[in-house]
């Protein structure tokens, strides 16, 4: 159990070769999930196609973060973000996400594809207190005050929310190479 949560839930442990993947079309529905997205998120394929992405967010991640998700991938850019998800049952489980964003040919964006690799517990312990400080300010003082706070917190580490995260998270190069492959298949 970590830092913040309830007690009755409880985490679900990624192995290391364990890669979640969704597919959602533009407005963040999902169009996709491989069957270790679909086992651990605890929902079925009928369940999970065309409902909203935002099915499995758990209520301890700060709005800001999916803010500055959606900030950067609506322009085309990825982001790596830290993120803790909810199954359907109530239990959680963290992933670091990384992101690939299909176009059309003449350059619109059709879909969003979300590759989910388990986070390192050094990197949850690290997240959970900003996430905390973040939920904290966004219930006093909402989601301007924890954009305000997020971006001076970045400021002064010199750095962007993605910078931070990829420092953070570094993948190793096996892992990357394995995410490399995966995304050249979609």
């Amino acid at each position: 159990m970590g830092l913040i949560g309830s007690s009755k839930s409880k985490e679900i442990k990624l192995s290391f070769e364990d890669i979640l993947v969704s597919k959602t079309d533009i407005n963040g529905r999902i169009t996709y999930g491989n069957d270790k997205f679909m086992e651990v998120s605890g929902y079925s394929k009928e369940e999970l196609i065309g409902t909203p992405h935002n099915i499995i967010r758990h209520p301890d991640m700060p709005k800001v973060i999916f803010y500055f998700m959606w900030q950067s991938i609506k322009r085309g850019r990825n982001i790596m973000a830290v993120v803790k998800n909810q199954s359907k049952n109530g239990n959680y489980y963290w992933v670091t996400t990384d992101f690939d964003i299909q176009k059309g040919r003449t350059g619109e964006i059709r879909n969003y594809i979300a590759f989910r690799e388990p986070t390192p517990r050094k990197v949850i312990k690290e997240i959970e207190e900003i996430y905390r400080v973040l939920l904290d300010i966004e219930k006093d003082k909402g989601m301007d005050g924890s954009i305000e706070y997020l971006e001076l917190f970045l400021t002064e580490k010199g750095m962007s929310y993605n910078e931070y995260i990829e420092d953070l998270a570094k993948p190793t190069s096996f892992r990357e190479k394995i995410l490399h492959r995966m995304k050249s298949f979609c």
